[in-house]
């Protein structure tokens, strides 16, 4: 299981290698909700001391393209390809039907 600290690596990596990206803060989500709706998107959830998260390949697998990311007691932040704004944690975790991701 990848520790949280490896996501929160990759969110950093996003921001800093792609100009597509997008970091939304949504609402404070406890990590069975982060783990329930990773496993309905196909991803990895991982969480130690720190927070908790899930990372997707947007499109229904592991990855670290759509990543949701909480710290303890605090609202989490999506990290998504393009403009995208994520209303909930499925559309943070997963890319709209027919968008490339």
């Amino acid at each position: 299981m990848r520790s949280f600290a490896f996501v929160l690596i990759a969110v950093a990596g996003l921001n800093a290698g792609s100009a597509l990206a997008n970091e939304v803060t949504i609402h404070k989500y406890s990590a069975d909700e982060i783990k329930s709706a990773c496993s309905k998107a196909g991803g990895s959830f991982s969480q130690d001391a720190g927070g908790y998260g899930c990372g997707t390949d947007c499109r229904g697998g592991p990855g670290t393209d759509c990543l949701v990311s909480c710290k303890n007691g605090q609202a989490c932040v999506a990290q998504v390809i393009g403009r995208r704004k994520p209303t909930n944690l499925l559309s943070a975790l997963q890319a709209p039907a027919g968008s490339p991701r």
